[in-house]
């Protein structure tokens, strides 16, 4: 999502109100094929904003039919999910061959690079947020697998992601870009809790105690990612496994328990980068693990495609 906009088609002429809608939606979001009940009398409303690796936008409007087809895939330059919560009527949904309905109260993830239907048949409000597959990535493991599906968000950590959702939502036009950077970090982290907390064995070819020892593994990686001594013995160590046993939890995952140390470094230190440009690159390195700083710069460059140097010159993340 790029930068700040508001789009009401109160100050479009009428036979223009569909075809800027299309394009402001697309614009936001992606290329859609949008079906209009009356095109010439349609009134909707899209606010957007940047929170760093989230795009958060409002949009009220009449009913809309969008469809997402695979035309579009094709052209698409980066794989995305959007996350919509409605807020005053339902949404009907379409997507990998499920049919589902999220009222108000709920929300649903949506893939980018698969064809979908969304519609709504009354007046609606949403909030959306937009996320690249790596930031969703980096929090939960397969995020492809909670697409489609309906999450109560009325309580527990759902209803408390809500509810900062909102908040961000109303306050997100008055955050500096550090504040809106931790903002929306912190959006993607409690995310990333919920869908881990309602994952089951259903969901993954994992048995339910490999997934509970991984869980807890990445747990304690992430809680001590400035722990210089943070190693695979380490971790076999607290989590009371062998470390024969940890390495081979992880090629469940496609990965090494070294490569997920790394990358949560990497990861870390990235947000720490954008959160507080001031801060010297070596210290970020140091603190995060890295001695050696020419080392980390290599590594940062493979991860996130340049180095931390042109990082904090761009200015820190960037949408997608």
């Amino acid at each position: 999502m790029t930068a700040g906009l508001h789009f009401s088609t109160a100050a479009t002429e009428p036979q223009h109100r569909s075809s800027r809608w299309n394009a402001v939606v697309a614009e936001s979001y992606f290329p859609l094929d949008l079906q209009f009940r009356d095109p010439i009398h349609f009134n909707g409303e899209l606010s957007r904003v940047s929170l760093g690796h989230v795009g958060l936008s409002r949009l009220t409007s009449d009913p809309v039919n969008y469809e997402r087809r695979p035309a579009h895939i094709r052209e698409a330059r980066a794989r995305e999910y959007l996350i919509t919560l409605p807020r005053s009527s339902s949404v009907e949904f379409r997507q990998l061959g499920r049919d589902v309905r999220c009222d108000p109260g709920g929300f649903i993830i949506e893939r980018g690079d698969e064809p979908y239907r969304f519609m709504y048949e009354n007046p609606n409000d949403l909030i959306v947020l937009k996320v690249g597959y790596q930031a969703l990535a980096e929090r939960v493991r397969q995020p492809d697998r909670f697409c489609a599906r309906v999450f109560d968000a009325t309580s527990g950590t759902a209803g408390l992601f809500s509810a900062m959702v909102d908040q961000a939502q109303a306050q997100a036009a008055k955050l500096g870009p550090a504040a809106a950077e931790t903002v929306g970090r912190q959006l993607l982290e409690l995310l990333g809790l919920l869908l881990d907390e309602t994952s089951d064995s259903s969901t993954s070819s994992l048995s339910t105690v490999r997934m509970a020892h991984i869980a807890r593994v990445e747990k304690f990686i992430r809680a001590n990612l400035k722990n210089p001594d943070l190693s695979p013995d380490l971790v076999a160590e607290h989590c009371g496994i062998s470390k024969r046993y940890l390495h081979d939890l992880f090629k469940d995952v496609n990965g090494t328990v070294s490569q997920q140390i790394r990358d949560q470094r990497l990861t870390a230190a990235r947000d720490r980068l954008a959160a507080a440009p001031g801060l010297a690159i070596a210290e970020v390195s140091y603190r995060f693990g890295f001695s050696d700083q020419a080392q980390f710069s290599r590594l940062f460059k493979a991860r996130f495609g340049m180095t931390p140097s042109d990082f904090k010159a761009a200015g820190g993340p960037k949408d997608g």
